[in-house]
């Protein structure tokens, strides 16, 4: 495994999109989808600190978290990126998207990059993600991405496994 921190951290990009580092001069556009331990930020200070312990646990190695940016406006659209269990070999894939660019074919490809970056570089055995029984785009773009379902969770919550003998793209 090749856990973070990296010597550089990782931009990695397709024709469209590309994941990049968060800036401090990104938090503002972002403090709506800022969160962590599942708080939702509120105000510019606390997307901020929020930053902070999201890059505190990038350089203890335990998350690796992007900024997703559409290439031709170079406006960061969403986050996506690994959470935990980066120790184990595994990590929880995590996203989201601005409103307002929401069903613009951003987000599959963001998790693809991801994905392949976690099995490539990071060298993960087991990716996983975790969302609400009712977020249907959410459970379709997984399924989509050959993610199946593993286990109904408490708090109206689902896990999904990615199949990597279906994912494996060189």
């Amino acid at each position: 495994m090749k856990l973070p921190p990296y010597d550089i951290f990782p931009s990695i990009s397709d024709d469209n999109i590309l994941l990049r580092q968060i800036q401090t001069s990104d938090i503002d556009d972002l403090i709506e989808i800022s969160f962590y331990d599942s708080i939702q930020a509120t105000t510019l200070k606390q997307a901020t600190e929020m930053q902070a312990k999201i890059n505190r646990d990038y350089f203890d190695s335990n998350s690796i978290h992007w900024g997703i940016t559409d290439k031709l406006t170079n406006k960061i659209v969403g986050t996506c990126g690994y959470y935990r269990g980066l120790d184990k070999g595994e990590g929880e894939l995590g996203c989201v998207l601005l409103p307002q660019y929401r069903e613009k074919g951003f987000m599959r490809p963001a998790l693809q990059l991801a994905i392949d970056f976690g099995l490539k570089n990071i060298r993960l055995k087991r990716i996983w993600a975790i969302t609400t029984r009712q977020n249907d785009k959410a459970i379709k773009l997984l399924e989509r991405l050959n993610f199946i379902k593993i286990a109904d969770l408490d708090d109206n919550e689902v896990e999904y496994e990615l199949r990597q003998d279906l994912n494996l793209t060189d």
